[in-house]
């Protein structure tokens, strides 16, 4: 449970922020929509070499 402790006096604006951004953070949006849908493993697999494969470039193209 995400707790924003509000001080007397402050702006329910800048509260509803602080709670906005803790539950950014937590990652539970992002996690609800990845299990929306089945990937299969060899598909996650794929996506995790295609991405080490364009940091690598990335790195090796900032050596240059």
């Amino acid at each position: 449970m995400i707790v924003v402790p509000v001080k007397e006096g402050e702006n329910i604006e800048r509260a509803i922020k602080k709670f906005k951004r803790k539950f950014d953070k937590t990652g539970v949006i992002k996690e609800l929509r990845r299990r929306q849908q089945f990937d299969k493993p060899s598909e996650i697999k794929r996506a995790k070499m295609q991405h080490a494969i364009y940091v690598q470039q990335m790195h090796a193209h900032d050596d240059m």
